[in-house]
């Protein structure tokens, strides 16, 4: 296997996902950074700091995890009074990445006040820290990431479309799990040897019945889901090989119920296409007809939704 990215996976997606890494590190653009929650968005970010030979840090704030009040101090930082408890004057991330990289995960959550001052900020390539008259310039490129559609986000007034066109300089859509044809078993090995090296033992190998539980299950959470699992399994393992019996009882148990599904009258079963249309009806129908919220929960993105009912709709008129 050739290892391009520091994500494990030689799979075609992965390969894809690593030519596209390679092309957009060298360039200072603004790089927007999607995919499904646990797919590892903040490891691709990485990358494309290290790839970047920039002299400056990688630093990273997740947008969702900060109190909306101290955000703001947080990214622009404060003077030294500015508020109760602001004792010393305080460099924010952007500064403190100048010369690097500034990595803001979860941008979808950034609160629509703030939105205004982080534009700014890109636009003119200076912060103003909270409280302060003073400007100071940095030069950290950015990184966002989001597993949102942003462009239903501007849609809706809850992201800026001006903000939308500077994050969005440039795209890497990360693929997930189900897409990575055959990653599953090479991530879940690389797991178990990460885990048997930090308590000092030896990994133990994948056993066929467990291999085929792992390629059967869908992963909706991706490889940090894979990730936990196989942590469970290097506890649990007590024999030579990894069996059923160690891994999570959600995938222990989901091929059985697929096979269970499988032995169903062959006159009550439909085609896959007809699965698809009655699954999205029953979304629609328990959102009341509101195509952002089925669309999330169906994982997919709004305009996605759209194509598969106008496919419905045709299929049903021919």
């Amino acid at each position: 296997m050739t290892r391009v990215l520091v994500v494990v996976g030689s799979s075609a997606a992965m390969q894809r996902l690593a030519r596209v890494v390679a092309r957009v590190a060298t360039s200072d653009a603004a790089v927007l950074i999607q995919g499904e929650t646990g797919t590892g968005k903040e490891l691709v970010a990485r990358e494309l700091h290290a790839r970047s030979g920039a002299r400056g840090r990688f630093v990273a704030v997740n947008c969702a995890a900060i109190p909306e009040p101290l955000l703001e101090s947080e990214l622009f930082g404060h003077a030294r009074g500015a508020f109760t408890g602001a004792h010393a004057h305080r460099d924010g991330l952007f500064v403190e990445a100048d010369g690097g990289t500034l990595f803001l995960d979860e941008i979808g959550e950034l609160p629509i006040e703030l939105q205004p001052k982080l534009l700014r900020a890109l636009q003119e390539r200076v912060v103003r820290p909270v409280g302060s008259n003073a400007e100071v310039p940095f030069s950290a490129r950015l990184v966002t990431a989001t597993n949102r559609d942003l462009e239903d986000a501007a849609s809706e007034g809850r992201f800026r479309r001006d903000l939308l066109f500077r994050v969005n300089v440039m795209t890497v859509e990360v693929p997930p799990l189900r897409e990575r044809d055959g990653d599953v078993l090479e991530l879940a090995r690389h797991f178990l040897e990460r885990f048997a090296s930090r308590s000092g033992g030896v990994a133990l190998p994948l056993g066929a019945e467990a291999t085929r539980a792992l390629e059967a299950y869908p992963w909706p959470g991706n490889v940090r889901e894979l990730e936990n699992c196989m942590e469970h399994a290097a506890v649990l393992a007590r024999d030579r090989e990894v069996t059923p019996t160690d891994l999570p009882a959600s995938v222990r148990k989901y091929r059985a119920r697929f096979a269970k599904a499988l032995e169903a009258d062959v006159a009550n079963l439909v085609t896959l296409g007809e699965l698809e249309r009655r699954y999205v009806r029953h979304v629609l129908e328990r959102t009341r007809g509101n195509k952002l919220r089925a669309a999330r929960l169906l994982g997919i993105e709004r305009k996605t939704l759209y194509r598969k009912l106008a496919r419905f709709a045709k299929s049903s008129a021919d």
